[in-house]
């Protein structure tokens, strides 16, 4: 007997829908950008406070022991860091290096000319070579200057500084080009944060 093998009928296509195929794809977008947005802006280690700009400029002033000196002027609106080192005269190759303090600010905050007038009220830039107990040249007054146009507004601060009559005897801060800095030992770095109440003789005088 000869069997007869009777083959499936054909199933008709399925009616192509447009858009079926990817609407998926779209939804699932969607909702990653939702997600995106929903989460909120976290600065990187390193981004720049929201407040500052790119532009900075550095001032480098001794005067006395670095400590008293630094915890005076890091309070100054439009100082954005502050360190504790060394610096000497780069043009006299006697000079030894003086307690100084790297300050970074912004100068569309505040100009290099009220950092200076400030420092002339923090310390007392008429004593030679000591400021309260401390004695030696590492303690003398100081401007380093990184540029002939600070050279020039440090001189034109100290002489009406000295004309004012602000201080009774005159003064003798210096004013030389700055050597490069050398950052002290972090036991020196932030030190009256670390220890309140620490030793400094530094005071803000008058308004």
């Amino acid at each position: 007997m000869t069997t007869t093998t009777q083959s499936a009928s054909p199933q008709p296509d399925q009616p192509h829908r447009p858009g079926n195929t990817h609407a998926p794809a779209r939804t699932a977008l969607v909702a990653a950008l939702v997600l995106v947005a929903a989460v909120p802006f976290v600065a990187r280690a390193g981004d720049p406070p929201p407040d500052s700009t790119d532009h900075t400029e550095v001032a480098i002033l001794a005067g006395g022991c670095f400590w008293g000196m630094e915890q005076l002027l890091r309070e100054l609106d439009g100082v954005v860091d502050t360190e504790v080192g060394y610096t000497a005269d780069r043009d006299d190759p006697g000079s030894k290096p003086a307690e100084s303090v790297r300050l970074v600010f912004d100068p569309d905050r505040i100009s290099y000319e009220d950092i200076l007038r400030y420092y002339f009220r923090i310390h007392d830039p008429t004593t030679r070579n000591r400021q309260g107990n401390d004695r030696g040249s590492k303690y003398r007054s100081s401007i380093f200057v990184l540029s002939d146009e600070q050279r020039r507004v440090a001189e034109r601060v100290r002489a009406e500084v000295d004309a004012s009559g602000f201080w009774k005897n005159p003064l003798v801060t210096e004013i030389a080009t700055a050597s490069p800095f050398e950052a002290a030992p972090e036991f020196h770095q932030d030190y009256l944060i670390k220890h309140p109440g620490g030793y400094t003789c530094h005071y803000e005088r008058g308004k």
